[in-house]
């Protein structure tokens, strides 16, 4: 479904932070690693407009040469300078920051939304994928113009991914007659080309409005093209991870680790693991400490959309959890835009290398 976008999710930061927009809460709020909970009219980018920023809000003061230390440091995020850039920024400055992160409570403001769904965290998830999750997502993932420049290079940022992933799988032969299990689905963004290129696709999302719509779009783009051939239309079902059984050649789950804290997205690599036979593919927004620190900059300018709880995770946790479940790492990519970073790891079982 969603990831971290430029250098830190393998999609995650290039030459832009946040951009400044005429249409709020835009945010990839789940896959990206675009600031938690942040509006597109408040982003660190607006920073250098003090005025877009209420402290009333945060129940915080922050004075104007704090206000003038944040812009700073922005500044020199914003005109995508690597760690070393960042560790020349001016001691005050970056003191500031320290001091102003130490306000923001990102934890308390997700226990509020855990609250809200009856503790349940993953009841989060399902109901943001089920409302504004969806209609902002079906539009990113979707060919309609009603999208902003950040949506579209979101857009074009995870049509790049999936590419890759297609690319992965030509790479061992035809993709005819090969059982694949897409793990999170979506739209159905790589389930129907995969059907299309003669794989025989299971997909599944926690999200029911997803569900429908990728069965929409296989009508459109399949109905026709399946007569009179060996394709099969994608299989759809409304399923969580968790619930997720059976055997497939290959099991792909996209930008969806961003929903799982280390702990659980250790089990849930295994449990993916124990699905596949032949091959493995994943991509999750990387965690370094470049994109944490500017992911939680981001995080003390919630705005008024709530979002879903994004998950970084190393690279080194991944294929540590990978070794762990007998597989090993065959090949590596990283989607870069500006705005959608994602890092995309093939593995295949151990014993076969």
């Amino acid at each position: 479904m969603a990831a971290m976008a430029n250098a830190a999710t393998g999609r995650i930061f290039s030459t832009h932070i946040l951009p400044t927009s005429k249409t709020a809460n835009v945010w990839p709020q789940n896959y990206y690693l675009r600031p938690q909970n942040c509006s597109e009219s408040t982003g660190i980018a607006n920073l250098a407009r003090p005025k877009s920023f209420s402290p009333k809000k945060r129940n915080t003061q922050i004075s104007a040469s704090s206000s003038e230390a944040l812009t700073e440091t922005a500044q020199i995020l914003y005109s995508g300078f690597d760690k070393t850039a960042f560790a020349l920024v001016g001691g005050g400055a970056i003191a500031t920051v320290a001091a102003a992160l130490s306000f923001a409570d990102p934890e308390k403001r997700r226990k509020q939304q855990a609250a809200q769904a009856g503790g349940d965290e993953k009841e989060v998830v399902r109901k943001y994928f089920n409302t504004a999750g969806f209609d902002r997502w079906k539009r990113i993932y979707g060919e309609t113009d009603d999208v902003n420049s950040v949506q579209l290079d979101i857009r074009e940022g995870h049509a790049q991914t999936v590419e890759k992933v297609l690319q992965m799988v030509k790479k061992d032969g035809s993709s005819e007659g090969i059982t694949v299990c897409d793990a999170g689905c979506g739209t159905g963004s790589l389930s129907i080309p995969l059907a299309m290129e003669g794989a025989v696709v299971y997909a599944s999302d926690i999200s029911s409005s997803m569900v429908e719509e990728a069965e929409k779009k296989t009508n459109e783009l399949m109905g026709a093209s399946c007569v009179g051939t060996t394709l099969v239309k994608p299989r759809f079902e409304t399923k969580d991870l968790e619930s997720l059984d059976g055997k497939y050649h290959t099991v792909a789950c996209l930008d969806v680790l961003i929903h799982y804290p280390q702990d659980k997205a250790g089990r849930m690599i295994a449990h993916l693991a124990s699905l596949a036979e032949k091959r493995l593919i994943l991509s999750f927004a990387p965690k370094t400490l470049y994109y944490s620190v500017l992911k939680r900059i981001g995080e003390l300018f919630p705005g008024p959309s709530k979002a879903t709880r994004a998950y970084l995770h190393s690279e080194e946790d991944v294929e540590a959890a990978l070794r762990e479940a007998g597989w090993v790492v065959r090949r590596r990519d990283m989607t870069a835009t500006k705005f959608y970073f994602s890092r995309l790891l093939e593995a295949v079982p151990a014993v076969s290398q």
